[in-house]
């Protein structure tokens, strides 16, 4: 029997976009951005991403990756367990 072998990428049809989970994400970036009293520019700028890039986070309209999360909660001066935190807290309201 031949061996399959092994496609890079995901299967085709599938996503990794989840927009509620996207949208909790943003919000729970800019309620921490806006407890610290930083303008949304800043962020990115500390952050070290584009600021428009920054802005589809926020809004939920880009689902971020791993390194990205890990900036902004560096820029944002906390862990990334907080972050989640937020995000967690973020979609519990969102489906209550």
């Amino acid at each position: 029997m031949q061996k399959r072998s092994v496609q890079p990428g995901r299967p085709a049809g599938s996503t990794t976009f989840d927009a509620e989970l996207a949208q909790a994400f943003g919000t729970a970036v800019r309620t921490l951005r806006m407890e610290h009293g930083i303008a949304q520019e800043s962020l990115a700028n500390l952050a070290g991403i584009e600021r428009s890039h920054m802005g589809k986070v926020e809004r939920g309209e880009h689902m971020p990756t791993l390194a990205i999360i890990f900036k902004i909660a560096s820029a944002l001066d906390c862990s990334t367990a907080v972050l989640m935190a937020a995000t967690e807290s973020q979609l519990a309201t969102s489906r209550a």
